[in-house]
């Protein structure tokens, strides 16, 4: 339902088109003008001024700012002017809550405006689309639920013309640019200028989106035409996707899932196959209309590919809980489990649309319009308890990890302190700060290591436990040091000697003292060790090789090119430079051999 007024062009008629016109475009004007706003207040990092000095009030408004506006270019002249200021309102509120949840529960010191996460964004933006058009047909319908088709009819209007009005504004942007490379060609900078202006490029890109916006939904039977070509097109593709998920589960008893889950991401990829089937299904299906049926190609496929959605999500369930109880919950995780949950609801009904045929007549596929309102109600409210305080993934995580420590499923020297510190948030920071109080010496020690680090990688080097590296002496019958085989933990290179054949260690006297220095060889480096006056081996730096093509220690793998009999040392070129407690060090500049040239 809409409430302009059509001619019999299907174009809006003067009345409303005007005024629908006026209003878009003072949406979009607003929004591009609070955003250099907020951009201004934030754009010198030294010196921030208000509101990016808040950053739970910045991010709120951040994305409350991006997206509420194309909420209200999508919503004017589909709904009530009642209606949809109160849903704008709302929209925006809980836009703003999530925004300010996100920066609020993160640690202070470590992020930066807009203070938000992509998760929350991408989130976001995916649970006000589902949100708006499960709204936009219930009160055009003035029902809290609204016919399936009414559904379909909106929200895959609205797609193609988010597709189309983001193609138009980066057309515009590429013929601006365009432009201004002409200019410059004849000496005229101005253009290029203008454009570097972030007052002048934030409100145009929000203006000329709602320009296009309002281009596309005066001529809604292009949008629909457009729409119908791009949902056929799509449909055919799912037999594509069918064909290549159904040959990989009946692989999969002659493979093993081993090779998947040695991925690292076997959840995200079963996942995203799923989401793939559940879209290309629906382009084939559409709005179930009888007079709408695709070929019986598709129609088998689609239900196919509807009963193949099961064992996808239970290969995903099978993996999430594998991970989890090898390594506890992670936000990672508990997001991927919210998707799962969403992803159980799709197979469930789509699996029961594809067979309940065998025993009750009914139309192709029609409990799929069930499902997928369902789904898209189930999507909104878990994305809503994600990003706030009812299902915070990094409160969550933290007290499952926390529990994992106390009942003694990791040990304190394999605990994750890094996750604490860097990735939990104020919660992992507050859980770090019991730990560091902990009667186990041990994990108090780690936990303020923790505390101490300034990086990530510090912390992981100060935590990692060490180990003996396994290094073959070169020549072989020469062993080397007991000492220099002793346990050693990151960032010490000999660390990454964990097989056979990966170091290669050869003793020379380098600097003629009479006693013998260490150098560890790898495929791509040279590692010097010496000994200090404890008698352990301390490593003084590396050597830098050049990677040159063709034969010669550049082109090789250094550790043959350490077997070398004629290795020895070699005076550098030009000394280096004394700067009273500095010394500066010529880097020489890489020089390769020329090819020798072979004469025919």
């Amino acid at each position: 339902m809409t409430y302009a007024a059509t001619d019999p062009t299907g174009r809006a008629s003067l009345d409303g088109a005007r005024g629908l016109a006026a209003l878009r475009i003072g949406i979009g004007l607003m929004q591009g003008l609070i955003l250099y706003l907020l951009y201004r207040s934030a754009s010198d990092s030294e010196a921030l001024a208000w509101p990016a000095t808040q950053p739970s009030l910045f991010a709120a408004l951040v994305l409350a700012t991006l997206f509420a506006p194309v909420m209200l270019l999508a919503g004017v002249g589909r709904m009530g002017w009642k209606a949809l200021a109160l849903w704008g309102v709302v929209a925006a509120a809980v836009l703003a809550l999530m925004g300010w949840h996100d920066a609020a529960q993160r640690a202070s010191d470590y992020f930066h405006p807009p203070y938000l996460r992509f998760p929350v964004v991408a989130f976001a933006a995916a649970a006000l689309f589902i949100a708006h058009h499960l709204i936009v047909p219930a009160v055009a319908a003035r029902r809290w639920i609204a016919d399936f088709d009414d559904y379909f009819d909106t929200a895959w209007k609205a797609g193609v013309q988010l597709v189309l009005s983001l193609g138009f504004t980066g057309a515009f942007w590429l013929l601006l640019f365009l432009g201004a490379a002409l200019f410059r060609v004849i000496g005229l900078s101005f253009l290029s200028d203008l454009l570097g202006k972030e007052w002048f490029s934030i409100p145009v890109t929000c203006l000329v989106f709602a320009v296009a916006v309002q281009l596309t939904d005066v001529r809604g039977g292009l949008i629909r035409g457009v729409r119908t070509v791009a949902l056929m097109l799509l449909s055919w593709l799912l037999l594509v996707i069918t064909v290549l998920v159904a040959g990989f589960l009946a692989a999969l008893p002659f493979t093993g899932l081993d090779g998947l889950w040695k991925t690292g991401s076997a959840t995200a990829l079963v996942l995203s196959a799923a989401a793939a089937l559940i879209v290309l299904i629906n382009t084939a299906y559409q709005d179930g209309r009888e007079d709408n049926l695709p070929p019986a190609a598709l129609r088998l496929g689609a239900r196919v590919a509807s009963v193949l959605l099961t064992p996808l999500i239970l290969i995903a369930i099978w993996g999430l809980s594998l991970r989890i109880g090898q390594h506890g919950l992670t936000p990672d995780r508990i997001i991927a489990s919210a998707c799962a949950l969403v992803g159980v609801i799709y197979a469930a009904g789509y699996g029961w649309a594809a067979l309940s045929p065998l025993w009750r007549k009914t139309a192709w596929m029609k409990p799929l319009e069930r499902t997928n309102v369902l789904a898209a109600v189930l999507t909104v409210l878990v994305i809503l308890a994600l990003f706030s305080p009812l299902a915070d993934p990094a409160r969550l995580s933290v007290n499952d990890q926390m529990a994992r420590l106390k009942r003694g499923a990791v040990s304190a020297a394999q605990f994750d302190y890094a996750f604490l510190r860097y990735d939990a948030g104020k919660a992992g920071r507050a859980a770090l700060a019991e730990l560091a109080k902990s009667p186990d010496a041990e994990v108090a020690r780690h936990a303020k290591a923790a505390q101490a680090s300034t990086s990530r990688y510090e912390l992981t080097d100060a935590t990692t436990p060490p180990r003996a590296p396994n290094i073959a002496p070169w020549p072989a019958d020469k062993p080397l040091p007991a000492a220099f085989l002793a346990p050693t933990a990151p960032p010490d290179p000999r660390y990454a000697c964990n097989s056979d054949d990966n170091c290669l260690a050869a003793q020379r006297d380098l600097n003629g003292d009479g006693r013998d220095e260490i150098l560890l060889a790898t495929t791509y480096r040279i590692a010097l060790f010496a000994q200090d006056a404890d008698g352990r081996w301390v490593h003084q730096g590396d050597y830098q090789v050049p990677h040159c093509p063709g034969p010669g220690a550049g082109g090789r793998d250094l550790r043959e090119a350490l077997k070398d009999p004629d290795l020895k040392t070699a005076a550098p070129p030009w000394p280096d430079l004394k700067m009273g407690d500095v010394t500066g060090r010529l880097q020489p500049e890489t020089v390769c051999p020329k090819p020798a040239v072979v004469n025919p």
